[in-house]
């Protein structure tokens, strides 16, 4: 069937990736499509080096800086499509992805089906891609979906997901509370599901998640007072949206250890955070959380510094190794590009 699909990409401080992201979404060998970038008031050069590619196929605007939802809001405002491609402006599509997923899509599935796929994370290179199956790698129930994200610790990122006009209406818009929260996307995505008949994964299928972003909307979620609020507010809305589709010893269970999983992003802040999250767990869910805190190892330094200084150091720390790491193989795909350079000149 000809199914019309809307690549959606807000983008923010991206100039240096959104060119291969919209150049994934035009590879796409589905034809049937638009894509449609919305620069989020970037103060790079992000807006002026998507405009570049701007055609009938391709849309670009732009609006003062608003967060990720109200930049993907925007999008789907002036979307099309019969089915919508969520795609952060840093990521990449396999260039069969959206072919792949509807062609599953053609296998008796309702438009009510929520679509994923396998998915890799990358710095520079996606061909050095680390595919990591985990429990959401298969066929659920949409409850059973949510319940496994919790209880698992596992998640899918927005690029993986392929959903239909009639299930994006009824989960709603993006939340624009949520978009210092870091967790606007796990928010979603659980009404999503929530409205879904069904969630199919289709293993043929797949996408490229890029980490190690300086900037990127994850990047300083542990450090702000402003973060923490949106990420109190996005856990507390997604438990008792779940808790609306069923409230059960399966769902609070799950509850709680979605909560508890959290908690680390709390430590060495305000105590209020712990205080009301876990009067909510109390409240809600019949149980206690357990304060956020640190594993034995940096417990010297925690005595030394005390928590809140930890918190910072810790951050840093983590930060700076995973710029490390990427750093590492932005120097071998240079590395690679020299060498392809050399032999072209040497062939000619």
């Amino acid at each position: 069937m000809s199914r019309f699909v809307s690549i959606l990409i807000p983008a923010y401080r991206s100039e240096g990736f959104v060119a291969e992201t919209i150049q994934s979404a035009l590879d796409q060998t589905w034809p049937h499509k638009e894509i449609i970038v919305v620069d989020d008031g970037s103060p790079d050069r992000t807006y002026e080096i998507a405009k570049q590619f701007e055609s009938s196929v391709v849309k670009v605007v732009t609006q003062e800086n608003s967060g990720a939802p109200s930049a993907r809001n925007k999008a789907y405002s002036l979307a099309q499509g019969d089915y919508i491609q969520w795609l952060d402006a840093d990521d990449l599509l396999h260039p069969d992805k959206i072919k792949t997923q509807l062609a599953d899509a053609d296998s008796g599935l309702t438009s009510r089906t929520l679509l994923t796929c396998r998915w890799g994370r990358f710095f520079f290179r996606p061909e050095k891609a680390e595919f990591v199956p985990d429990s959401l790698w298969r066929d659920h129930s949409p409850l059973d979906w949510i319940v496994t994200r919790f209880s698992d610790n596992v998640w899918m990122n927005p690029a993986v997901w392929l959903v239909s006009r009639k299930l994006t209406e009824l989960a709603g818009p993006w939340d624009p509370r949520l978009a210092r929260s870091g967790d606007d996307d796990g928010e979603y995505i659980c009404r999503v599901a929530g409205a879904a008949d069904a969630v199919r994964f289709v293993p043929e299928a797949c996408c490229y998640y890029r980490i190690g972003i300086a900037g990127s909307l994850n990047w300083n979620m542990e450090t702000s007072k402003e973060s923490l609020e949106s990420l109190m507010l996005s856990l507390t809305t997604t438990v008792r949206y779940v808790l609306s589709l069923e409230d059960s010893t399966r769902t609070r269970d799950a509850a709680a250890i979605h909560l508890q999983t959290f908690m680390p992003y709390f430590y060495g802040a305000d105590d209020r955070f712990y205080y009301e999250l876990n009067a909510f767990a109390q409240e809600f869910l019949g149980c206690e959380l357990y304060p956020p805190g640190v594993s034995w190892k940096y417990r010297p330094l925690e005595l030394v510094a005390g928590p809140h200084a930890t918190r910072r150091i810790l951050t840093y720390w983590r930060s700076a190794k995973l710029l490390m790491r990427g750093r590492y193989d932005a120097f071998r795909l240079r590395q690679v590009q020299q060498a392809d350079s050399k032999a072209q000149r040497a062939n000619t």
